[in-house]
């Protein structure tokens, strides 16, 4: 019963297009609207804010809610916390997730990234060349140079994806190992993946990008998969 008012509610939203930010109906209109008690609605409703489908700001109504990506992320790094402290790989199914996503999309980017986002790709580089030389690349960098890479294909979904992936991971690693690194492999992968970007060569960005996440796998100390050439991800 709860199930189905929610998914009544959803539909709702789609039938109507409301947007991100539109008022729904008040409490009574949905009692009404969907012939089912105060208490029902109110348990779908506080389902539904819970998945980011709705917001209810008390006082003032239940509104659409901004459908983000964010308990993916909180669901993504429980399981994977969970997931490691029963002795599971969990960690590493996670980076092998990132992997395959990153080494599919890589070759759409090869050849037409556009030149403006490749002057920032450059930009970044350099500061992580200064960073490296202080003997840190920040995390922060390393995200945004994989946002601005990917920002081209102009898929807002995407990017969020990974976003989410980013999170999950960063989220779990701080809490879980101690991963050191050389920022100077750091940097020398970075260039290595935006050369092979720029000159549209698609198996050598394809590369580039295995050994960049084939990086992480030897730090870990995880052999290597059979299914993907490596286990990794950023930083």
């Amino acid at each position: 019963m709860a199930s189905d008012i929610q998914e009544r509610i959803k539909k709702l939203i789609i039938d109507r297009r409301l947007p991100s930010g539109a008022s729904l109906p008040t409490e009574p209109e949905l009692m009404a609207l969907l012939g089912v008690s105060r208490n029902s609605v109110r348990e779908a409703l506080k389902a539904l804010q819970a998945m980011g489908i709705v917001e209810i700001r008390h006082g003032f109504g239940t509104y659409v809610g901004p459908m983000s990506v964010a308990p993916m992320i909180e669901g993504l790094t429980f399981r994977t916390v969970a997931g490691h402290y029963r002795g599971e790989d969990s960690l590493l199914q996670l980076l092998e997730l990132r992997e395959a996503v990153e080494t599919g999309l890589i070759a759409r980017l090869a050849g037409s990234v556009p030149a403006t986002d490749l002057a920032e790709l450059d930009a970044l580089i350099e500061r992580m060349e200064r960073e490296a030389a202080d003997g840190e690349v920040a995390a922060e960098t390393d995200r945004a140079f994989h946002a601005t890479l990917y920002r081209g294909l102009g898929n807002l979904l995407l990017g969020e994806v990974l976003e989410a992936f980013w999170d999950a991971f960063h989220n779990v690693r701080t809490d879980l190992v101690d991963v050191p690194q050389d920022p100077k492999v750091t940097c020398r992968q970075h260039r290595e993946i935006l050369d092979a970007v720029r000159s549209g060569d698609v198996i050598r960005a394809e590369q580039a990008i295995r050994e960049h996440f084939g990086n992480i796998r030897t730090r870990l100390g995880s052999p290597a998969s059979t299914d993907l050439s490596n286990h990794a991800y950023d930083k």
